[in-house]
C-alpha cells in the first residue's frame, strides 16, 4: 500500500497552520508544518513533500522569493495562499512557478479539491536534482545557495548562480537557450542570447572550466548547454 501524500504547510499564522493540520490529517495526508521561509525551505529539502502550501506574506521573506528559490531545485506542486486578491498578484505567482493560488479566507472543501487536482496532475518523471551536489571538486548547495570549488566559496552573481542551478537541476540533459533565457531573465528575453553567452563565459572563468574540454559546462552548438554531472 502506497504511503499517503505528504503536504508541507509554510504559513506564519498559527491558527492557519492548526486549521490546515487538522483538515489535512482528517483527509489522510501526512503533514509538515513551518512558520517561516527558512524553516519551510529546509523542510522542503529534507522532508520530500508531495505538495507545498505556501503563504505569500511570511515574516522573514516574501513568498515570491521563497517560490523562486524552491524552483531552483524542485518541481514539487505549490499552492499559494494570500490575503492579496488582486489579479496581478495571482498572475505574478503563477508565472513564477506556482501551480495554483487561493485567497484567504478560504473554504476547506475547496482547498482539498484543489489539492487533489494538483496531486493528480503531478506525475513524477525523472528524479529531481538533490538539494546538494558534490563531485569532490565542485559542490553546490541549492538550499543555502552556496557554490564551492576545491573548498573555496565562489562569489557568483545572481544570474550566474541561477544559470548554474538550472543547468544542475537538469544535469546530463540539454537545456535550450530559450529555456535558460525565459527562466532566468524572463519571458521577454528569449531572444537575448548575448546575455546568456556572457554569463556562461563568466561562469566558466570562475570555475576554471575549459570550453574546449569542459568538465562541467558543455556547449551544444545551436541548441543550448548541458551540465556534465
Amino acid at each position: 500500500m502506497n504511503a499517503s501524500p505528504r503536504i508541507l504547510v509554510i504559513d506564519d499564522e498559527a491558527q492557519i497552520r492548526r486549521f490546515l493540520d487538522i483538515g489535512l490529517r482528517a483527509e489522510g495526508y501526512q503533514v509538515l508544518l513551518a512558520s517561516s521561509a527558512a524553516d519551510g525551505l529546509a523542510q522542503a529539502a529534507t522532508g520530500s513533500p508531495d505538495l507545498v502550501i505556501l503563504d505569500l506574506g511570511l515574516p522573514d521573506r516574501d513568498g515570491h522569493a521563497v517560490l523562486a528559490e524552491l524552483r531552483q531545485w524542485s518541481r514539487v506542486p505549490v499552492l499559494m495562499l494570500s490575503v492579496r486578491d488582486a489579479e496581478t498578484e495571482k498572475v505574478r505567482a503563477l508565472d513564477a512557478g506556482a501551480n495554483d493560488y487561493v485567497t484567504k479566507p478560504f473554504g476547506i472543501q475547496e482547498l482539498m479539491a484543489r489539492l487533489r487536482a494538483l496531486l493528480r496532475q503531478h506525475q513524477p518523471g525523472e528524479p529531481e536534482a538533490p538539494p546538494r551536489w558534490d563531485d569532490g571538486r565542485l559542490s553546490v548547495d541549492l538550499v543555502r545557495r552556496e557554490v564551492r570549488l576545491d573548498g573555496a566559496e565562489l562569489a557568483l552573481t545572481r544570474k550566474e548562480y541561477a544559470v548554474l542551478a538550472l543547468l544542475l537541476r537538469h544535469a546530463g540533459r540539454v537545456v535550450t537557450q530559450p529555456q535558460l533565457l525565459r527562466e532566468v531573465w524572463g519571458p521577454t528575453h528569449t531572444g537575448d542570447s548575448q546575455y546568456l553567452r556572457i554569463v556562461i563565459g563568466k561562469l566558466r572563468q570562475k570555475l576554471g572550466d575549459d570550453p574546449a574540454q569542459p568538465r562541467w559546462l558543455k556547449t551544444e552548438p545551436g541548441v543550448g548547454y548541458r551540465f556534465l554531472g
